[in-house]
């Protein structure tokens, strides 16, 4: 099982809004076959396991270990499980059912009443943690939000600007952490700022610095006093601004209107989840963080301390928080957090 949740990590970024799964085949204690979910649309990871087997007839008398309980529907896809019984595979143990409420059981089941025996639970804890981002979207109908900011020794995200200052970030960290935040950012399906943040940062929000897909990126603008000209406005990537003012769309460039004197932040993640957007990364500014951390709505967090002091700006979120992981990268010192 362990495997198998090793391989489930190597579809992180590709699969979303599907799960990450892993699948290893075992005949008489020898792995003879092993696959995972490699990209949306694409081959589920029994599927590619299956296929891997040279001798087929083994199948009859092997073990497959799954972490996620195989499919019972047809989507992009034919059913799994259809195809383990195809093939007569006479045991199964899955790590984890499935949350989703169109599998949610159906997939043991079936396999059950046609003779499969069927084990679950193995390695439980160590499967929802591999695929947190599905298991928390369906299970709290909104993306997993991760919350990402860096701050200087003496606790300021931003220098004290004037409107004489350039456009453009005012850098606390090193390229060797830059180029980590882009590949956290290929792995997940949106990020999302503030107004002030795009406005005095003018961000691209995209992966130039690592392979992989540009997320969706979203803005709050309030009263559309974003220029133009901004990054976030090319037609490169997706983008979506949640704002009070109707606006019309155009190419990749998606207004929505919203009651911004109702709860935005439940709004907001109302229509996420109902667009499949699986996972967010925040990075800004404070005020959009803060909002997030006052309302609850976070699940993990990634703070970069630089070694430098601005000696004064704008203060980074207030986060009375204890880290569950802290390490030396790059200049920085990188916290993680995660909401128990």
């Amino acid at each position: 099982m362990a495997r198998a949740l090793d391989l489930a990590k190597r579809g992180l970024g590709s699969v979303a809004p599907n799960p990450l799964v892993g699948a290893v085949i075992v005949y008489q204690g020898r792995i003879i076959g092993e696959g995972y979910h490699q990209y949306h649309g694409g081959p589920h990871a029994e599927v590619n396991a299956i296929n891997s087997v040279e001798e087929k007839d083994q199948l009859k008398e092997s073990t497959m270990y799954v972490n996620l309980e195989p499919c019972n529907h047809t989507g992009l896809t034919p059913p799994c499980t259809g195809l383990i019984l195809k093939h007569s595979i006479p045991r199964l143990v899955v790590a984890q059912t499935d949350p989703n409420p169109v599998v949610a059981g159906k997939g043991i089941e079936r396999l059950k009443k046609n003779g499969i025996e069927v084990i679950h639970g193995i390695l439980e804890d160590e499967a929802w943690e591999v695929n947190r981002r599905f298991n928390t979207f369906h299970e709290k109908k909104r993306p997993f939000i991760i919350l990402k900011w860096a701050q200087t020794e003496d606790g300021f995200v931003d220098k004290v600007r004037d409107k004489t200052d350039p456009i453009g970030p005012n850098w606390i960290t090193d390229d060797f952490c830059r180029q980590m935040v882009h590949k956290w950012r290929s792995e997940e399906a949106a990020i999302m700022v503030g107004t002030d943040t795009a406005h005095k940062d003018n961000p691209k929000l995209n992966v130039r610095s690592w392979k992989g897909k540009d997320p969706l990126r979203i803005v709050l603008d309030q009263h559309l006093r974003l220029p133009e000209n901004l990054h976030l406005f090319d037609s490169s990537t997706q983008t979506i601004v949640y704002t009070g003012k109707e606006k019309v769309s155009s190419t990749n460039l998606e207004y929505v209107w919203m009651d911004f004197d109702d709860n935005i932040l439940i709004s907001l993640l109302k229509d996420l989840y109902q667009r499949s957007v699986q996972s967010i990364i925040i990075e800004g500014g404070t005020k959009l963080l803060n909002s997030f951390i006052k309302s609850n709505l976070w699940d993990e967090a990634r703070v970069f301390t630089g070694p430098i002091k601005f000696g004064a700006g704008v203060k980074a979120p207030i986060f009375p928080f204890e880290p569950i992981e802290k390490k030396s990268t790059g200049n920085s010192i990188l916290k993680i957090y995660r909401k128990t």
